[in-house]
């Protein structure tokens, strides 16, 4: 069974992304996206559906954990009766390929330790293809490979890797897993030592450029770390969630994918990271932003994939338990589709807020924003999905009804403010009237 979601920490890359319970066994990654295939789902169901544990044999009780500080670097600490040894996990940023780094430290004594290795592609699936290689072992199937790099000894049986060595004091032993298409050889391994020096001086120096300094920095900043590690960093994109379908409540029905990227998620996440001092950061959002969108307002979504992709067809997977019988498992989501009328003022929001924060627009971004608005003027009216995403008729929302007039608003004072062309008058109209009327048809 999986561990509860609140005892699963996160790490990633900002290109994709993994958790890790409190036992040390990676139940859920998906590679080299976000929205990739997962490799690891015994999140959503146990150790067939793919996992990889790296324990001691005879831990006393759960791991100590914390992140290095400012960073992504997970550290985990097992007591045993024999002694301490000190688990490191992390995915160095900046890697052509993903890589998943695990780095055993020896705090006392001598601990025996047993690694599992389970890939099970296609959100398990797909039972891979597994031999040895020099120095570690291979998992394939279809486009996908898995290679593991390591010194410790390993034991190839039933598409399962495993080992079991011992740590002392002062000693190390390092794995390595890297993701690479099935038709090319495994990328060189990355140095593990190294790369988690490059990857803790990666996160400091991304979060030395932080300039808040208010009440709980500390919780502020872990923040802004998961931001950015939910940041597919080739376009600027922030999805939700690395994770797909673990339920609102247990049990229940309400099961989504979260991997990608909400519009509506730009109205919180462009201020936060401008009032921190990362501009870089929100500047690449607002990019994305300004891409996903482009095109004829009816085809606005609510939603797109990391690249800006719209089409996130929604299908179920049978074989998978499901998290706490919350059933069913479901990949893409079908409110892509939806239509919500809040977002009209979300962005619109969004744009209005990065303009006052002085961040580089271009002049084609009124022309879509004064599309938008033509299109919100015939529709605003209509009922709409919501910000619950209803899945049912059309309804008429309070939330949608208002963030129609915000668009509107942030309209009439991008025209004042900031000298754009449009029709103000008419705009403002719209505006007062609607904030004064007492009644309507909805």
């Amino acid at each position: 069974m999986a561990g509860r979601i609140e005892d699963y920490a996160f790490i990633g890359d900002a290109r994709c992304a993994a958790l890790v319970g409190r036992d040390g066994s990676v139940d859920w990654a998906c590679m080299p996206r976000f929205d990739s295939d997962a490799c690891f789902a015994a999140l959503l169901g146990d150790e067939r559906h793919g996992r990889w544990r790296l324990a001691p044999c005879d831990a006393t009780g759960a791991a100590r954990r914390c992140y290095r500080q400012d960073s992504l670097i997970l550290e985990a600490t097992f007591a045993t009766e024999r002694g301490v040894v000190r688990v490191i996990d992390f995915m160095p940023p900046g890697s052509r390929t993903p890589h998943l780094v695990r780095v055993v430290e020896g705090v006392k004594g001598a601990v025996a330790m047993a690694m599992d290795l389970r890939v099970r592609f296609g959100y398990g699936a797909a039972l891979p293809w597994v031999q040895r290689t020099p120095g570690g072992a291979t998992a394939l199937a279809g486009p996908d490979a898995l290679s593991l790099f390591t010194d410790v000894p390993l034991t190839v049986e039933d598409a399962t890797v495993s080992a079991e060595f011992t740590v002392a004091e002062g000693q190390e032993a390092s794995l390595v897993l890297g993701w690479h298409p099935s038709i090319e050889a495994p990328a060189r391994s990355v140095e593990a030592l190294r790369a988690l020096g490059d990857t803790e001086a990666f996160w400091r120096g991304w979060s030395a450029q932080c300039t808040y300094e208010g009440a709980w920095r500390e919780d502020v900043m872990r923040s802004l770390i998961t931001l950015r590690a939910l940041t597919f960093v080739p376009t600027g994109g922030i999805i939700a969630a690395p994770t797909t379908s673990l339920p609102e409540s247990l049990g229940g029905v309400r099961n989504w994918d979260y991997r990608y990227c909400w519009l509506r998620d730009a109205t919180f996440t462009l201020p936060a990271l401008m009032g921190s001092g990362l501009r870089e950061a929100a500047a690449s959002w607002c990019g994305w932003l300004l891409r996903a969108v482009a095109g004829h307002p009816s085809q606005l979504q609510i939603m797109y994939g990391p690249s800006g992709e719209r089409r996130l067809s929604e299908i179920e997977l049978p074989w998978l338990p499901c998290y706490e019988g919350a059933a069913p498992v479901r990949i893409g989501n079908a409110a892509a589709g939806q239509l919500q009328l809040d977002v009209f003022g979300e962005v619109m929001n969004c744009i209005y807020q990065a303009r006052e924060d002085r961040m580089a627009i271009e002049e084609e971004t009124w022309h879509l924003q004064r599309a938008l608005l033509h299109f919100l003027e015939k529709t605003w009216q209509e009922p709409d999905s919501g910000i619950w995403e209803v899945r049912g008729p059309r309804q008429h929302f309070t939330h949608s009804k208002v963030m129609s007039w915000v668009a509107f608003d942030r309209g009439v004072r991008t025209i004042e403010r900031f000298g754009q062309d449009g029709p103000l008058e008419r705009w403002r109209e719209w505006g007062t009237s609607r904030r004064r009327s007492r009644t309507s048809r909805w």
